[in-house]
């Protein structure tokens, strides 16, 4: 590894600590998500000094969901802190999750003196050993004359390519070690060259499939999201004809009201979608790695009589999970952009005909009631009130099905979900994050009754600062997704999944001084919304929902995209 030209610099020498602020204002980072220790306790006196916004949380794996929310929302890294020991190890579950979805994060984390390293000495832990397998790139920075390079590296590796975090743990003695200051202006690392512009020949051989397509589909998955490349994408498909369907993590990469759209794929995807997916002689994969949750693991029974072509900047998932005609390596954006070029029309008005009959023949739907309060009419509430634009975060559950399903997202970056590792306790930090990135927007942590448990200590947070999340609470008492599988899949032995027990939520909200209000009926859901829409910072709803409801449609673990349970709704 290289540094080239260098700009910012001094005559005076540097702490480490001193070194590593310097570095991330270069970096024009603007917020800090962290929580301090020992190991970083210089650190901590260098920021007393500085002009970077720290946010302190109540817990690690709060501030680094709420990074991970902030660089969802912007495409620009987000930057944790923790001390060494349980505080980097609280890491852990933030960088898979980051991991999994391809988010740009940058985790510092102290440690102990080097020379006490490898001794169990106290709070010690081999954090870089331990986060090797989960992170695109991790630093033990052995020089304080090493930081500035590793720092700029780190920034790079995480934001460019496939993203990803990255983490720097940095041993006390070199953060008190003393160094001149000099921030190199560009990197260049040996092995790591993305490929970002496509092979002439394989966008020929995408126009040549597309000019004899009678059925195609489009995937497009996280990776239009993070290129920016939507627009493209609605010229792509409007220029050619080809209907779309989004996963989870590309939602809001292709408008939810546009006609071409058919929904989410795969477990609880459309039933368009998915009979678009059995049926389609031409499969183009953006940006989408063909993950079960999409192909059901049954790739015997996926696309069977499609050509697959894949588009992804990462040539590791090319053919990793479906067997791929026509590879293309390349940013998406770029992709699409070159593709765009020449682009010829398919032959698939009988094909759109069909699938427009599908969408009108099955529709997602669900049972009102006059009795109880249903989870997919809160979520459309939501929708409707807020035109759409509002971000949204999630956790993992049900309540993120109905969202997905049920909130039409229109734009890239609205919603903010844990969608490879589905962490529970993720959407409520995350909204956080995404709230101080975008402080006039609205944003709605949508969460669960017992994800929300998992990180409500940050509700301190939103109190001190007054950042105006608002949490709706999906309350149905109990684990809703995995009681369901109890439901269906064990003959409804229910199983440690009841949540009966849970505190009053409004209490909890006023303890920390959060507007807290509860709702059982539309017309005090329709209600309280308002209020919360109008109050002019944090907001926690309880809606207490049917506790028996399901989402469906839904594919059974082992079973194929043709065989789908539409529920009895």
């Amino acid at each position: 590894m290289t540094t080239d030209q260098k700009h910012a610099s001094t005559d005076r020498e540097l702490t480490g600590s001193e070194i590593l602020l310097r570095c991330l204002i270069e970096e024009n980072v603007e917020f800090i998500f962290g929580y301090p220790g020992g190991a970083v306790l210089p650190i901590y006196d260098s920021l007393y000094y500085g002009s970077i916004k720290h946010i302190l949380y109540r817990h690690e794996q709060g501030a680094i969901h709420a990074a991970d929310g902030y660089a969802r929302a912007t495409g620009k890294p987000g930057v944790v802190i923790a001390t060494s020991g349980p505080g980097a190890t609280n890491l852990v579950t933030g960088i898979a999750t980051a991991q999994m979805d391809s988010i740009p994060l940058v985790c510092i984390t102290g440690n102990v003196p080097q020379q006490l390293i490898g001794t169990d000495a106290f709070q010690e832990a081999d954090i870089t050993g331990i986060t090797m397998p989960i992170t695109k790139h991790n630093y033990l920075v052995q020089d304080v004359r090493d930081l500035p390079r590793v720092v700029k590296e780190a920034f790079h590796i995480a934001s460019t390519g496939r993203p990803g975090p990255v983490l720097i743990d940095i041993p006390k003695d070199v953060s008190n070690a003393k160094a001149p200051f000099s921030y190199p202006e560009t990197v260049s690392i040996r092995g790591y060259q993305p490929t970002t512009n496509p092979h002439p020949l394989q966008i020929e051989k995408l126009h040549q499939a597309i000019a004899e397509s009678k059925r195609p589909l489009i995937l497009a998955g996280g990776g239009v999201v993070t290129s920016g490349s939507d627009q493209e994408l609605i010229a792509f498909a409007e220029r050619a004809q080809i209907p779309v369907t989004t996963t989870l993590m590309g939602l809001g990469g292709f408008p939810g009201t546009h006609p071409l759209w058919l929904g989410m794929p795969g477990m609880h995807g459309t039933v368009a979608a998915n009979r678009a997916l059995l049926e389609c002689d031409l499969l183009i994969g953006i940006g989408a790695r063909f993950d079960d949750r999409v192909t059901m693991g049954r790739i015997d029974k996926f696309a069977t009589g499609a050509k697959i072509v894949h588009i992804d900047i990462d040539p590791a998932e090319i053919g990793k999970n479906v067997d791929t005609y026509i590879p293309i390596v390349g940013d998406v954006k770029r992709v699409l952009e070159v593709a765009l070029q020449d682009l010829p029309v398919c032959q698939s008005e009988t094909w759109l005909e069909k699938l427009e009959q599908l969408k009108q023949q099955y529709p997602l739907t669900y049972k009102q009631s006059d009795n109880t309060l249903k989870p997919q009419w809160v979520i459309q509430h939501l929708y409707e009130t807020t035109g759409g634009d509002a971000i949204v975060t999630t956790d993992v559950g049900q309540h993120q099905m109905w969202v997905a399903q049920y909130f039409r997202f229109s734009r890239p970056r609205s919603l903010i979900s844990s969608g490879g590792l589905g962490t529970m306790g993720f959407g409520f930090p995350a909204a956080i994050g995404a709230q101080l990135a975008y402080p006039d927007r609205t944003v709605i942590s949508v969460t669960g009754d017992g994800g929300f448990q998992m990180t409500a200590q940050e509700l301190a947070v939103v109190a001190l600062a007054n950042i105006p999340v608002k949490v709706a609470i999906i309350n149905n008492q109990c684990l809703g997704m995995v009681r369901q599988w109890q439901e269906v899949f064990y003959q409804r032995r229910y199983s440690e999944v009841d949540l009966s027990g849970s505190p009053d939520f409004v209490k909890l909200a006023e303890a920390y001084g959060v507007k807290g209000m509860r709702a059982r009926t539309q017309e005090e859901a329709r209600q309280v919304w308002r209020e919360a829409l109008d109050h002019p910072g944090p907001v926690v709803i309880d809606f207490q929902v049917d506790p028996e409801e399901n989402v469906y449609p839904m594919v059974a673990p082992g079973a194929g995209l043709d065989e789908m349970m539409l529920g009895d709704e």
